[in-house]
């Protein structure tokens, strides 16, 4: 009986995995997006006038060296909240992996996305390229900005910052 309840959820969990495979469109299909070099596994696109996307953060001063603090409460939230839908390394899983964000995005961006994440899907051109790929839109977790601000934290750790 308990394999009958598992069956519909293994089923919709592989359906997710499945609808936000690799499989790269040629760049120009996003404005002010290119995609990555050929053959990353991510497909996700990159950011050309590195924009810092809609909500209130506007200026984000960074830690160096890192703040172990922080990094630590990002790695908490993010093991909460993140990693049922994105790895830490170029891997999507439902979302686009972690590895290399804080590369390709603003600290500003991916600030307004934690902490504004309807306002930046329905009107952010990146998040809206991310969408077409991932085809699942990321639900609002309602991160504080001081959580946000430690997720930052931990994915500048997680690319390897100081």
């Amino acid at each position: 009986m308990k394999l009958k309840n598992l069956l519909p959820a293994v089923i919709l969990t592989s359906l997710f995995i499945y609808s936000c495979g690799s499989n790269p469109q040629p760049a120009g299909d996003s404005p002010n997006a290119t995609m990555k070099e050929p053959g990353d596994k991510s497909g996700v696109p990159v950011v050309t006038d590195n924009s810092k996307g809609k909500g209130k953060f506007t200026e984000v001063k960074l830690t160096s060296p890192l703040d172990q603090k922080m990094v630590a409460g990002g790695k908490a939230i993010y093991d909460v909240k993140c990693n049922a839908c994105h790895k830490l390394n170029d891997e999507k899983l439902v979302g686009p992996g972690w590895k290399g964000v804080t590369d390709r995005r603003k600290p500003e961006w991916i600030m307004n996305f934690t902490t504004n994440t309807d306002e930046m899907i329905d009107k952010d051109p990146e998040v809206q390229a991310m969408l077409e790929k991932c085809l699942v839109r990321m639900p609002n977790q309602h991160i504080s900005d001081e959580d946000a601000r430690n997720i930052l934290e931990f994915m500048r750790n997680n690319d390897g910052k100081n």
